[in-house]
């Protein structure tokens, strides 16, 4: 699909009527349609989703997916589709307010080295906070831990403009993700065997090894619900997330950092799962993160060959900080008290 236009914005979707119903309009509304086409990328939704888009919105184009891919998969599938100079990968329960793209693209037209970016994400449900996704851009500890400018752990700053500067960030998040097309590609799209979570952290972690900048442009503001597939304290979630960083990690650290990181993160996990049971009574925690561990160790033969295929620069790109010494023994509970 050749759109014609400099920016294509790509709604994955998957049985989220309800969320096409109430984030369409805004998206319809402050989206330039000199600049941008909008496309809805549908995993093989049983509830309408398609009909309901095709009805109401006969503006935007619909690629129907052949597969289920999850968030990984479901995108490469579109997107190998769709021919644009940048992608804007927007989940679909998203607010967008004016000029969300402009602003973003401007600046990453600004310098040819800036491969993706994000815009400010706060809470649908709480509007003054940022939103855990990925508020005002995302790091990675020395440990693979992500955290973000207004996020560490589960702790969620309010938005006083404390991160409004324009700033070069590790990852950037899958809720909106901007990126030029060639450089999706040029790395390798997404894993698919992430399926979900963490995926476009690995990407972006690609990215920075080939030499490019992730940057944060703060001035666009949209405002993300956030768990709208799986929600915190899931299972499935807890899985995903836990194995997702150990293929991450595996993939692309340095050898020399590898060797060492690694198991050192494999006894912190153990020391998660234990906890999980022994502080939150929480046996499905505990039988995630084992599953997890069991999933990664399955699929190193896969990994080993995914890693050979990737430049590991001796530069690590990751925050040297100890997240975990920061957040749960000094009581360091803001971004602005690290020292990134």
């Amino acid at each position: 699909m050749s759109t014609g236009k400099k920016v294509a914005v790509v709604i994955l979707s998957w049985n989220g009527i309800k969320f096409l119903e109430q984030f369409l309009p805004s998206v319809v509304k402050y989206t330039s349609t000199d600049l941008c086409e909008i496309i809805v990328a549908d995993n093989i939704s049983s509830d309408g989703s398609v009909e309901f888009v095709r009805k109401n919105y006969p503006q935007i184009s619909i690629i129907q997916n052949q597969r289920n891919g999850g968030y990984a998969g479901g995108y490469n599938d579109a997107l190998k589709n769709v021919t644009a100079q940048y992608y804007v990968l927007l989940n679909q329960d998203v607010e967008v307010t004016p000029n969300w793209v402009e602003t973003v693209i401007d600046m990453m037209e600004s310098d040819d080295k800036i491969a993706a970016a994000q815009p400010k994400l706060r809470a649908y449900n709480d509007r003054e906070f940022f939103e855990y996704a990925g508020a005002s851009g995302g790091y990675v500890d020395r440990f693979g831990y992500p955290f973000c400018r207004g996020r560490l752990f589960d702790t969620v700053e309010k938005d006083e403009g404390q991160y409004d500067d324009v700033k070069e960030i590790f990852w950037a998040t899958g809720a909106c993700l901007f990126i030029r097309s060639d450089i999706y590609w040029k790395a390798g799209g997404l894993d698919e065997d992430f399926f979900a979570h963490q995926e476009e952290i690995d990407m972006c972690w690609r990215i920075k090894n080939m030499g490019y900048k992730i940057i944060c442009a703060p001035a666009s503001i949209i405002y993300h619900v956030g768990g709208g597939s799986l929600p915190q304290g899931n299972a499935r979630k807890t899985y995903l997330n836990f194995r997702n960083n150990l293929m991450m990690m595996f993939k692309n650290l340095p050898l020399a950092a590898l060797m060492w990181k690694m198991p050192f993160r494999m006894i912190l996990d153990g020391i998660a799962a234990i906890y999980s049971v022994v502080k939150n009574k929480n046996l499905k925690d505990f039988g995630a993160i084992l599953k997890a561990h069991y999933s990664f160790y399955m699929s190193l033969p896969q990994l080993i060959k995914k890693r050979q295929a990737i430049p590991h620069p001796s530069s690590l790109h990751l925050s040297e900080i100890n997240l975990l010494v920061q957040y749960f023994g000094k009581g360091k509970r803001k971004f602005s008290e690290l020292d990134v």
